[in-house]
């Protein structure tokens, strides 16, 4: 989403990046990749040049160099970041300002009409719509009113036995005649909103709009939503223009956003139209309708990430109480190969996982700079089904013990394998997870997960290396913070002892402070990940990714590079333990 736009702006700000000030030709030279990308996206070009001349005028003259005095410390602006925050103003600017409320009816019930061009996505989002209604307390109902697209009365029935919403339709009546009567069993059974499923065209044309008048003076509705492809790039404002000039357009919805690279309607159609964005379409579940934010859309296109809208989504599939439990097992370093299915499966429930990633300002938090191109390109969903095909080939006993794989600290038998642990408890304590070689695994037990899963063994040897090194990290994460009050996995108690654990977002600036430290050490993390995608540690509950299989997260050697280029090492190291042992 919003590949193409968000390349322009990057390579504007590497432009940028070494210059003093932001002079007249380093500004123009920046905004031509701003707005070829933007043109690209197919943004309209009367938007684009209201954009261009917005951040210039802001841009131009000012000086870089802007030092402020905080706590006798002084903070330099480095001119790429002060463009970037030009930017993210005037995208906002240009998107805003919105509100996503629903105007209500001051009695009775409160109408939703929904507009719009055939495939655009209006049955969806009306079920979506009825969803997030529903979910917030509210009686729905939905009336069928399209008799012309096959099977579009079939698909809103089948939406509505899904959410458990009665649908409203009547055989051979005409539309404006079922919404009239909808509109009158809706208040007999008290609902608090009703939702007007329409038809559409495959273009404008005139007995669409006549009828769609025709509705709107009969039932009257407190709010007429257009649904807009986002996909349609710049004849999204066209066709805007086109509703609005018959009927009296409330808000939009853009649908399809997550699959659509460019991102042109969703920066055209607010400042070409007046018309706000009320919601965004992000995927097919029925959950994934987004109250549009423009500053967490900005946020996105300029790599600075959306954590708002990240939590928000969140908080959506995940409990509180338990994420708060996951958090101390995964901080205690104790967690399985179940818990990390289970984490898996939440992530998949919250969607993409480019779009997870999308919204999370790594490189921000931790201090260090990290292409969204690299973290996107490891960001593959295939990865995670692949990663849960190998958790689904394991036994109970290798999913709660790993160390099943592993010959020096397992026997074939789990019986041996426990008392061998207690014969030698030193063996746990010398492993390194980052320098296996293949010779270190238990091959047959390596070779069934292959062949169950239909993956090579090197994957299912990658996969529980890394899995294993991520474990001992949070492990060092529970053991870095557990001198802070109220820390999962700390010594000052789970729930928050200590009067610093109860500052808001003191927890939260701890635990990125621990990591970002740990992140600048090259050592340490090269030991821990061995060249893999770091976990979702940041949020509660969501264990993380060990360098997905056959990907490395985009950088560092290939877990078989890795194990041949270790495999000496290893083998000086057992033949140092064993002589000790011997003395």
């Amino acid at each position: 989403m919003f590949d193409t736009i968000s390349k322009g702006f990057r390579a504007a700000r590497e432009r940028i990046t070494g210059q003093a000030e932001l002079t007249e030709d380093v500004i123009n030279a920046a905004l031509k990749d701003v707005r070829l990308s933007l043109l690209e996206a197919d943004v309209e070009f009367g938007v684009v040049k209201q954009f261009l001349k917005a951040v210039r005028e802001k841009a131009l003259g000012e000086k870089v160099q802007l030092v402020a005095k905080a706590s006798e410390r002084k903070m330099r602006v480095k001119p790429e970041d002060h463009f970037v925050k030009i930017c993210h103003d005037e995208l906002v600017e240009l998107m805003g300002p919105v509100d996503t409320s629903i105007t209500r009816a001051r009695s009775g019930c409160t109408g939703v009409m929904m507009v719009g061009l055939q495939g655009s996505g209006k049955t969806t989002s009306c079920g979506k719509l009825a969803r997030k209604l529903q979910k917030a307390g509210y009686k729905v109902m939905m009336v069928a009113a399209d008799i012309y697209r096959p099977a579009a009365v079939h698909q809103l029935q089948v939406l509505g036995e899904q959410l458990g919403v009665v649908v409203y339709h009547e055989e051979g009546q005409n539309p404006v005649e079922i919404c009239k009567h909808g509109h009158e069993t809706a208040e007999m059974l008290n609902c608090d909103f009703i939702i007007y499923d329409t038809a559409g065209r495959l273009t404008v044309d005139e007995p669409l709009m006549k009828e769609l008048e025709d509705i709107q003076a009969t039932v009257k509705p407190g709010n007429t939503f257009l649904v807009i492809d986002s996909m349609i790039g710049q004849d999204s404002v066209t066709t805007a223009k086109s509703f609005d000039a018959r009927i009296d357009i409330t808000g939009i919805i853009l649908t399809k956003l997550d699959g659509d690279a460019r991102g042109g309607a969703a920066l055209s159609i607010k400042a070409a139209t007046g018309k706000p964005i009320k919601f965004l379409g992000m995927g097919e579940s029925l959950d994934k309708l987004e109250e549009f934010r423009p500053e967490g859309l900005a946020g996105r296109i300029l790599g600075m990430g959306d954590l708002v809208g990240l939590m928000q989504d969140f908080e959506q599939v995940v409990d509180e109480e338990k994420a708060a439990k996951d958090a101390a097992k995964m901080m205690s370093g104790k967690f399985t190969m179940d818990d990390f299915l289970n984490q898996i499966k939440t992530i998949q429930s919250m969607g993409s996982l480019k779009d997870i990633v999308q919204k999370m300002p790594l490189g921000n938090m931790f201090g260090i700079d990290i292409p969204q191109e690299q973290l996107e390109q490891a960001a593959d969903d295939k990865e995670l089904v692949k990663i849960e095909a190998m958790i689904h080939s394991m036994t109970k006993a290798e999913r709660e013990e790993p160390e099943c794989f592993i010959k020096a600290l397992a026997e074939p038998s789990q019986a041996k394998q426990l008392s061998r642990r207690k014969r030698r408890p030193e063996a746990r304590q010398d492993f390194d997870p980052s320098n296996l070689t293949p010779g270190d695994f238990v091959s047959s037990r390596i070779r069934r997960v292959a062949r169950g899963s239909g993956r090579q063994e090197e994957e299912v040897q990658a996969l529980v290396g890394r899995f294993m090194a991520m474990r001992d990290m949070f492990g060092m994460f529970g053991n870095l913070l557990g001198g802070f009050p109220g820390m999962p996995g700390a010594g000052g108690g789970g729930g928050g002892g200590g009067l610093m654990s109860k500052i808001p977002g003191m927890n939260m600036f701890k635990q990125m402070n621990a990591m970002r430290k740990l992140m600048q050490n090259p050592e340490a993390m090269q030991s821990l990940m061995g060249g893999g995608m770091p976990g979702m540690g940041g949020m509660p509950g969501m264990g993380g990714m060990p360098g997905m299989p056959g990907q490395g997260g985009g950088q560092g050697p290939s877990a078989s590079q890795r194990f041949s280029k270790t495999a000496a090492k290893r083998k000086k190291a057992r033949a140092s333990r064993k002589k000790n042992r011997r003395k």
